[in-house]
């Protein structure tokens, strides 16, 4: 008895997959302004501690 479950065609493999450009760029759009941001908030935090 097998279950029709156990070897589904889209069970670990999707045939719509992301290309690697698209995520570099979507990385990209959120990375830098984070990275701008975090790099401000240092640049603040230390001027109100260092006086």
């Amino acid at each position: 008895m097998t279950t029709a479950s156990a070897h589904t065609p889209h069970s670990s493999h999707s045939s719509h997959s992301t290309p690697k450009s698209r995520l570099v760029i979507s990385w990209l759009l959120v990375g830098i302004p984070l990275a701008y941001g975090v790099y401000e908030t240092l640049l603040k935090a230390s001027k109100l501690f260092t006086g």
